[in-house]
């Protein structure tokens, strides 16, 4: 066979073969839009159920604080006050993040700054094998340590916010590291020597150039953290005492939206107006996930573009 000719038969089955790659992705891309939006509507369907089928206040939901469906107030309206588990899951989740940040950023700056060696040699490895503990694992340690320790300390039974918050902030805690070594990795060297060349001091030059440099990744591992914190179901349900009441101090036993889903959802009949409740908290759930994800682009966005 001729050469140009057998080169352009090459070609035309290269395009040919780029061509199936090309629908082929574009079809897989397709897919995963149209299961996203599937299981979004199918939730917010579910969700919203509530409000119109079941004639719920939207009012009563965010600031009731007695969580009771099956039964109806003097209005005729099922009685749906999730602010207790709300609450919860919000003050669980920033007690987390706050205790866990400091160390995270702190570890961060060994291994990227002070001894990379050391870091990559010797704090890696336990980031990698706290990142691969199942939750059920964290939850008995939680039982087992955390619960006593928080009772011998502050008093009462020791289930509660700070022992739910006690757990989440080790779980969370690889994530954050993780994500703000990228962050401090991704800050170009010259920073650093243009610094040092100037008379910056070692420490200076770590908390007025790096730190401030990397502050879009570090806030964007933070808020991933804080996702991460605010989905956690079986540690912190384990731990928090699972009461659905307004929590009155750190030690008081209270619940989260996670607890009360893993708790009751298999217990309802589909179609009732508990189930409908429960649908509801998990619209919640995917909202809250949806703007901790919204600031995560943008934080990310906002990184790329300083």
């Amino acid at each position: 066979m001729d050469p140009i000719a057998k080169n352009l038969k090459q070609r035309s089955l290269s395009a040919k073969i780029e061509t199936k790659g090309r629908l082929i992705t574009q079809l897989c891309t397709v897919l995963i839009v149209l299961l996203v939006l599937a299981i979004f509507g199918f939730i917010a369907t579910k969700g919203l159920t509530l409000f119109f089928h079941d004639h719920g206040s939207l009012w009563s939901f965010f600031s009731g604080t007695t969580w009771s469906p099956d039964k109806v107030d003097s209005h005729r309206q099922p009685v749906i006050g999730a602010l207790p588990m709300i609450v919860g899951s919000f003050t669980v989740t920033l007690l987390a993040v706050l205790v866990a940040t400091p160390f995270a950023i702190a570890a961060a700056i060994f291994m990227t700054e002070i001894s990379p060696q050391k870091g990559n040699k010797i704090l890696q490895p336990v980031i990698e094998l706290l990142v691969g503990i199942p939750s059920v694992v964290y939850g008995f340690i939680g039982l087992a340590v955390i619960v006593p320790f928080v009772q011998k300390i502050a008093g009462g039974s020791g289930f509660g916010i700070l022992a739910g918050a006690l757990v989440l902030f080790v779980m969370i805690l690889p994530t954050i590291t993780s994500m703000t070594v990228d962050a401090l990795k991704a800050v170009p060297r010259y920073y650093r020597e243009a610094s040092l060349a100037l008379g910056a001091t070692r420490w200076q030059t770590i908390y007025k150039v790096t730190l401030r440099a990397g502050a879009p990744g570090i806030m964007t591992a933070v808020i991933f953290g804080m996702s991460r914190a605010f989905g956690e179901a079986l540690a912190v349900q384990m731990v928090i005492g699972n009461a659905i009441l307004m929590p009155s101090s750190l030690t008081s036993p209270s619940t989260t939206l996670t607890s009360v889903l893993t708790m009751n959802m298999g217990n309802t009949v589909m179609g009732t107006t508990s189930n409908d409740a429960l649908w509801t908290l998990a619209l919640l759930l995917l909202l809250m996930s949806l703007v901790f994800n919204i600031v995560i682009k943008y934080l990310a966005k906002r990184g790329a573009l300083s």
